[in-house]
């Protein structure tokens, strides 16, 4: 998973990936389609993103928009199911895609919403010459090639002091059985066939691609599906799902 001296503007996306998300682009912002993992877990993102955030930027987490006069670059965005909340909370937000239909369908809903979001076409590679106060990359890493160089301009468009927000699932046997066995074939929370469970990336991995481009990790935290409650909560178990926290020396 390494890379030798790439072309810059080489594509960091897999062609593959792309189409198979393109093709379900249309169910971005359905609760109960192939994306309903993402707003079920959504609010414990939403909520690491925020706790996280307003402690290291010194802002109030009960204000209704504490993050006013952040910019934050939101990596492999999809239909816009994080973009937008965090617009909300105050952050000039910015994401991007390799899907021209997954920004198709954001850009629609946000301006449906009235939310102010900037949407673009593109990787990492095609914000090399900007900088952001939050780079944010929620469950994408595992869906490209060269996570290494991927991280590497992640963190290029991060300004010194600057966060890095990921998630991702970790490489276990337990990942093996629930994500792949028991959300794809089982329960058929997700098509078979959306995750590579070789793909999948351990913290330790992910922590070390961070600090190879100058991101110390602060944080890390799990989280578990809770079948009697049927809801998703926040834990300290990074065996299958789990968000980290790193900043930019």
């Amino acid at each position: 998973m390494t890379s030798s001296t790439p072309d810059p503007r080489a594509r960091t996306a897999s062609p593959e990936e792309v189409a198979r998300f393109t093709a379900m682009a249309e169910e971005w912002w359905d609760p109960t389609g192939k994306f309903k993992p993402l707003h079920r877990f959504n609010p414990v993102r939403l909520a690491f993103i925020r706790r996280e955030m307003a402690a290291h930027f010194g802002r109030d987490p009960q204000d209704p928009k504490p993050f006013a006069g952040l910019t934050l670059l939101d990596v492999g965005c999809g239909g816009g199911l994080l973009s937008e909340p965090l617009a909300r909370m105050g952050f000039s937000v910015t994401g991007i895609d390799a899907g021209d239909k997954n920004i198709a369908v954001a850009r629609i809903h946000a301006q449906k919403s009235g939310v102010a979001v900037e949407y673009r076409v593109g990787g990492p590679e095609d914000v090399a010459a900007e900088s952001f106060d939050v780079v944010l990359s929620m469950e994408v890493i595992e869906h490209v090639p060269d996570p290494v160089r991927f991280i590497g301009l992640a963190a290029g468009a991060l300004r010194p002091g600057g966060v890095f927000l990921g998630a991702t699932l970790n490489r276990t046997a337990k990942s093996w059985l629930m994500a792949i066995v028991g959300a794809e074939y089982v329960l058929r929370w997700l098509p078979k066939g959306t995750h590579d469970w070789k793909k999948f990336v351990k913290p330790s991995e992910f922590a070390g691609w961070l600090r190879g481009a100058g991101i110390d990790t602060k944080a890390f935290r799990g989280m578990e599906f809770q079948p009697l409650t049927d809801e998703w909560r926040e834990t300290m178990n990074l065996d299958v799902n789990y968000m980290l926290m790193g900043v930019k020396s």
